[in-house]
């Protein structure tokens, strides 16, 4: 989805698929190519686009509230969780920052990883000037821990594809972290360099996304599958629903 077919005569239209619902928690299918909030693009983007929708569908007077408590790249789409209150937002930020906000994808890598899993620790250090993020030595000044664990699942063709559990939330972290193990993600046009070919879309998805309710503290948990198109389209539906089912 571009970001001409999200808007209709200068007002958002509501092509973002809704998962969950309720008056404190709004969870999402991000797009592809859509940036979570507003960046120098001047793209219509996703927390502005859901402002509207939701203004919109519940009729509602003035600014509406939306928090934002994680993020997506702009090339990955995906399951999101905002918060609807300050009250959500603030807990929903809290489990965060206590780890117990779970984060799940998938990714189509360049190469095959050498171990069929593993746990990765990288020092990340980001350049905001030119919005890019290369691991470092340990004890490199501004450098912050990066930390996940990986699973292969299948081989097609050179192309491998993972499911990957995030335990820190640094910018770029999948993509810079599997660049650094010799693996780039297929079609990453920032961190693939020769392996990846103008055009091709960057293959990551987010497969899952929970957190305690920030009132019931009921475990939510809400999941969206990649498209059906390649490179995801190599492998079967039911190898991503393996993915997300409990205890994976």
């Amino acid at each position: 989805m571009t970001p001409d077919e999200l808007t209709r005569h200068g007002h958002a239209e509501s092509k973002i698929p809704v998962l969950y619902e309720d008056n404190h928690v709004l969870a999402v299918v991000k797009p592809v190519n859509v940036p979570t909030q507003e960046d120098a693009s001047g793209d219509p983007d996703l927390l502005s686009l859901l402002k509207e929708d939701l203004k919109i569908r519940h009729n509602k007077p003035g600014n509406v509230f939306l928090g934002l408590v994680h993020r997506l790249d702009r090339p990955v789409g995906g399951a999101m969780i905002f918060a609807k209150t300050s009250k959500a937002a603030s807990r929903l930020s809290e489990s965060v920052r206590g780890h117990h906000f779970r984060k799940m994808y998938t990714a189509v890598l360049n190469g095959v990883p050498a171990a069929p899993q593993g746990r990765l620790t990288h020092y990340l250090l980001k350049d905001s000037r030119t919005n890019t993020v290369q691991a470092v030595r340990p004890g490199t000044a501004g450098a912050k821990e990066a930390v996940l664990e990986y699973r292969v699942l299948g081989q097609v063709d050179g192309l491998s594809l993972v499911q990957i559990q995030l335990h820190t939330g640094r910018s770029h972290q999948i993509r810079v972290q599997m660049q650094a193990i010799g693996c780039p993600l297929y079609g990453d046009q920032k961190y693939g360099g020769s392996l990846s070919r103008p055009g091709q879309q960057l293959a990551l998805w987010s497969l899952l996304a929970g957190a305690p309710h920030p009132v019931s503290k009921e475990d939510m948990s809400f999941h969206s599958l990649p498209p059906a198109q390649f490179p995801w389209s190599e492998w079967p539906v039911s190898l991503y629903e393996s993915m997300i089912m409990p205890g994976n």
